[in-house]
């Protein structure tokens, strides 16, 4: 059964959510990544979590049926966490399993560190450690954070380029090159589900306008350190081998920078979530949150 709400989170901003799921089981909030909208988590996965969670997903602020502000109202990226409390909140959840992926994990570390009481577990994809502790190779050698590999090339050309107003199939094309090179060369790349994805997020949203008001808030302030150093949250973080966003080591880094975190790799995975990583993401996902959930 699927049950959307409506939550008031800060004055003028309310966010569509939904949870799916028995309305008994452990509680799972799915935290996407910039300028996506909860839609993005595709319901392929979504089937898979539900066999054993109450499953929440939402729209971040000035993404599908959440309010579109910023111009008016802007906010700073922590805000944005922020938000993920009030989803919680909004349908009475104490504490939850949290999963984040890109911009949703470092969401997910900002929740380790200043709302631990509120989380089960998290599970952290496709994303940088908030920490500035260097990184300690196989080899002994520590490396800073920012000396790290970086975005791929051709992902930070296609970011560089303006938004653009186009007509609905030309932005479709548009999201689908756009998750073509988020996939990574390891796994098939599957245009017409990119493309079907896609267009179940424009008619969920109503429109197909691009957004970048994730990409221009304020990002100070996110450093974590010494509260990711010390987090008694069970923390899982995935590896995708063909990521292009945040390449390995950057998922070591993320588990040696938050205390007693475990990892895991997602064979073929980029930055993206086609069908052939639903099963094993959502094993890796089920078994964690199963190993924290006794009990509560």
């Amino acid at each position: 059964m699927e049950r959307e709400r409506w939550i008031d989170a800060a004055p003028g901003v309310r966010l569509w959510a939904e949870e799916r799921g028995p309305a008994d089981a452990p509680v799972l909030l799915l935290v996407m990544g910039a300028q996506a909208s909860g839609i993005g988590w595709p319901d392929e996965l979504v089937d898979l979590l539900v066999e054993r969670h109450r499953v929440i997903r939402y729209d971040h602020r000035d993404t599908g049926r959440s309010t579109w502000a910023f111009e008016e109202r802007p906010y700073p990226v922590t805000a944005l966490a922020e938000d993920a409390v009030a989803v919680l909140d909004g349908f009475g959840v104490e504490r939850a399993h949290v999963v984040g992926m890109s911009l949703g994990g470092m969401l997910t570390q900002l929740l380790i560190a200043d709302h631990p009481d509120r989380l089960l577990s998290a599970t952290v994809i496709g994303t940088n450690a908030l920490s500035t502790v260097p990184y300690t190779a196989p080899d002994g050698t520590r490396v800073p954070p920012q000396e790290l590999p970086g975005i791929a090339p051709e992902l930070l050309e296609l970011w560089s380029r303006p938004v653009v107003e186009r007509n609905l199939e030309d932005e479709l094309d548009h999201r689908v090159e756009h998750w073509r090179m988020l996939g990574g060369d390891q796994l098939p790349f599957d245009a017409a589900y990119a493309r079907e994805l896609e267009r179940r997020v424009v008619e969920h949203t109503g429109h197909h306008r691009s957004g970048d008001a994730h990409g221009r808030a304020d990002s100070s302030g996110m450093d974590r350190t010494e509260a990711l150093a010390r987090t008694e949250v069970p923390t899982l973080v995935t590896v995708a081998p063909a990521e292009p966003v945040s390449p390995p080591p950057h998922p070591q880094h993320l588990a040696q920078a938050v205390r007693g975190a475990r990892l895991v790799e997602i064979p073929g995975m980029g930055h993206a979530l086609p069908r052939e990583v639903h099963a094993p993401l959502a094993a890796a996902i089920l078994a964690h949150t199963a190993e924290h959930t006794a009990g509560v």
